[in-house]
């Protein structure tokens, strides 16, 4: 399976894995991950803002050594965003599932509201 991690997810999964469950961290280890500039790019924006205390550099340097792939964005992620309708508010999640679409990918997250847009949408 290939999954896509959304930025809450990925924070936890780095630093407090308890947060997620056995059952999240046994699909995670038995897939192919992987995490979005997007989430990245969230990231450094809320950090910025104080609202998020972590430093984006550092989350960056963590993704490959937790056997993560880095997925870029490419224009034609950013098109299908205004395909999707507006289910969600977050542009920063919207953009995830329009990566997970396009890439078939299954995006994991724990945000109820984004199930609305399919399969491609995996609740923990």
């Amino acid at each position: 399976m290939r999954l896509l991690l959304d930025t809450h997810l990925l924070l936890w999964t780095l630093s407090e894995p308890r947060r997620i469950g056995r059952k999240a961290l046994a699909l995670i280890d038995r897939s192919d991950v992987y995490v979005s500039a997007a989430s990245i790019w969230e990231i450094s924006i809320k950090a910025a803002q104080g609202k998020l205390k972590a430093t984006p550099g550092l989350v960056l340097k963590s993704v490959e050594p937790a056997g993560f792939s880095l997925l870029a964005i490419q224009a034609e992620h950013a098109a299908r965003v205004f395909d999707l309708g507006m289910n969600h508010n977050d542009p920063f999640d919207r953009l995830l599932i329009a990566q997970a679409q396009m890439e078939s990918m299954t995006l994991l997250t724990n945000d109820e509201v984004l199930k609305s847009y399919g399969n491609c949408v995996q609740l923990i």
